[in-house]
């Protein structure tokens, strides 16, 4: 049971960060105004979209966890902090917690590893 969790969280976890980055492609301008906005440079939107779209990637598989894991815990972090920061707006308090929930699945990932049914998984046995 255990192998299959690691799996399935590391599915749940990685598809977010998948999803997320392919949608900032398609709406590339409207996400970079709004992180302009948020006071975060435009011209930082590729970098993030390769971190959302590789990392997520990295995750599903189960390769280079540990690493994959630690980027994206700061990242997500730091998203809370910049992007979710009104606690008197609820939404944006659920967002928050939301972001602290997903950075202790990455805490998780980085302390435990991918599991078995990943590449490293693999390459740990060969």
């Amino acid at each position: 049971m255990n192998k299959i969790s690691q799996l399935v969280a590391r599915l749940f976890l990685g598809q977010i960060f998948l999803i997320s980055g392919l949608q900032k492609i398609g709406g590339y301008e409207g996400t970079q105004g709004y992180m302009e906005a948020m006071g975060v440079p435009g011209m930082l939107l590729p970098l993030v979209i390769a971190l959302e779209v590789v990392g997520g990637l990295a995750i599903v598989a189960g390769w280079q966890t540990k690493l994959a894991s630690m980027a994206l815990a700061a990242f997500t972090l730091a998203a809370a902090m910049i992007f979710h920061n009104n606690f008197s707006d609820q939404i944006q308090m659920i967002m928050f917690m939301k972001n602290i929930a997903i950075t202790g699945g990455f805490m998780l990932l980085i302390a435990y590893g991918a599991g078995a049914y990943s590449i490293d998984g693999y390459r740990i046995k060969s």
